[in-house]
């Protein structure tokens, strides 16, 4: 038992000297969108038998960044940044006027990722986690719609990371949703996001 007390506090004591932590900001551009079996602006809307179609949104994100280096080949990341997401939805109804038809949401978080990164290599890695988004904003077609907006986001990020130098990164990331945007049960309707960023540590 002293023996393998002896070594668990060595593996710690090697792990936490070898360790180096390191912050950073990052800004990128996203493209944004909603995914699921609908987007509608209210319950009623789900009684149209009718298709909803999806189309994707150019945004930006910008925040803050810290990794933990266990090893040459392990690191932990975790991200505080500012999304603005959203998407559109196009209701193909001509039950409706025109100008009813397309919806552009937006649904800005504050997201706080969580990343494993693997590094195959000095310069990049492969990052994979969970992410918790919280509401700050929503509207549809301009009008308020935080009151119909879940105030928090699950979702999980899959990317990776390419080093330039000792101090600057590029990013790559695919965030998948898991929760629903809206509060309304019928509205099937989560997030999704691709991230391109370019960010320095200090």
């Amino acid at each position: 038992m002293k023996k393998v007390l002896m070594l668990i506090t060595a593996a710690i004591v090697w792990m936490s000297a070898s360790a180096q932590m390191q912050f950073g900001v990052k800004v990128g551009v996203d493209a944004t969108n909603f995914w699921g079996k609908g987007i509608v602006p209210s319950p009623q809307a789900s009684e149209y038998p009718f298709r909803v179609n999806h189309d994707m949104k150019f945004n930006y994100q910008a925040g803050l960044v810290m990794e933990y280096t266990f090893t040459d080949k392990f690191a932990i990341s975790p991200e505080v940044v500012f999304a603005a997401q959203g998407g559109k939805r196009t209701l193909d109804n001509p039950a409706l006027p025109v100008s009813q038809r397309t919806a552009k949401y937006t649904t800005n978080y504050i997201n706080v990722p969580v990343m494993l990164k693997y590094y195959l290599s000095p310069a990049f890695s492969i990052d994979l986690g969970p992410q918790v988004g919280f509401n700050v904003y929503s509207k549809g077609n301009g009008v308020d719609v935080k009151g119909s907006t879940k105030t928090v986001d699950f979702g999980v990020g899959l990317g990776g990371t390419y080093n330039l130098t000792d101090k600057a990164f590029v990013q790559a990331r695919y965030t998948l949703g898991m929760t629903n945007v809206f509060k309304y049960d019928n509205d099937d309707c989560k997030n999704s996001n691709i991230q391109l960023a370019f960010g320095m540590k200090f």
